[in-house]
């Protein structure tokens, strides 16, 4: 990606060196069959994973287990930082004609364990967005996991990371986020899942939007770039998470989405760059 040199956003919250002063606690059992399935998915459901809030803070020049922050990590706390500007770039103009004011989010970097309205999470969930405070949450070493563990290279397949979070986002101010909330406590397991699906699948095409503005406008993308967000968004599918886990799939149990729908509905965002596009709830199958 051409990224360097880009505007930098002022919504980034640095708090990598400030947290919890030692891991959280998390129940055995199922609980820690959520925490290494979410480990592995983008954008975890952060209520999914029940941990203790009680956990003093830790001192201000150390994360969250008392090491200190990576200064290598400095460059791509800069390439988060002109992603989001960018996203800050795109997403105004699209939301306008429906009569929807863009509010920027916070995008808040930390260690470990942070705390936020939707709750104390570990970096265990993944990147989350959280509606309560309008914050996107990101642990830098989530990039080094999608690298060495699912096989994701690439800056445009972190940058992917970051668009589908401010898609969550997005969604929220859409008012997306609130039905579906509504619908899922009204409905069976099955049910619930196949919505959270659906929510993930719309981020993933939202995504795609920002990803096409981001070179029809701004000349972003380079080669090689599009297929590096493929290969993020196949590496994250329900499917490959669950056939790494536990050697078969288990699709009622879905709530992400398996990688070809991932793939599919970025791609649709991608080619046709509109809201309505991005429909999943009311798709054909």
């Amino acid at each position: 990606m051409r990224w360097q040199g880009g505007r930098r956003s002022s919504n980034i919250e640095d708090r990598r060196g400030s947290g919890f002063g030692r891991p959280l606690a998390v129940g055995g059992g199922a609980a820690s069959l959520v925490v290494a399935l979410l480990v592995m998915l983008l954008g975890g459901d952060p209520s999914d994973v029940q941990v203790d809030s009680r956990s003093p803070y830790s001192d201000p020049a150390t994360g969250g287990s008392g090491r200190a922050v990576d200064p290598q990590q400095e460059e791509m706390k800069d390439f988060v930082s002109v992603i989001l500007a960018d996203t800050e770039d795109t997403w105004p103009g699209l939301l306008e004609p429906v009569g929807v004011r863009y509010v920027q989010p916070r995008l808040v970097l930390f260690s470990d364990a942070v705390q936020s309205a939707c709750g104390a999470q570990q970096s265990a969930v993944g990147p989350f967005y959280c509606p309560g405070d309008q914050r996107v949450y990101l642990d830098l070493t989530f990039f080094d996991e999608l690298e060495s563990r699912f096989g994701a290279p690439g800056d445009f397949g972190r940058a992917y990371v970051v668009a589908h979070e401010v898609g969550h986002h997005v969604q929220n101010l859409l008012g997306t986020s609130q039905k579906v909330q509504s619908l899922r406590r009204r409905t069976s397991e099955e049910q619930a899942n196949q919505l959270s699906v659906l929510t993930e699948l719309q981020a993933d095409c939202f995504a795609g939007i920002w990803a096409r503005h981001a070179q029809k406008e701004r000349n972003l993308l380079e080669p090689g770039d599009i297929e590096e967000g493929l290969g993020a968004a196949s590496a994250v599918g329900d499917d490959t998470i669950q056939k790494r886990a536990r050697g078969h799939v288990v699709p009622e149990s879905f709530t992400h989405g398996s990688a070809e729908q991932r793939m599919t509905w970025f791609k649709r965002g991608l080619e046709q760059g509109t809201l309505e596009a991005c429909d999943t709830f009311n798709a054909r199958r």
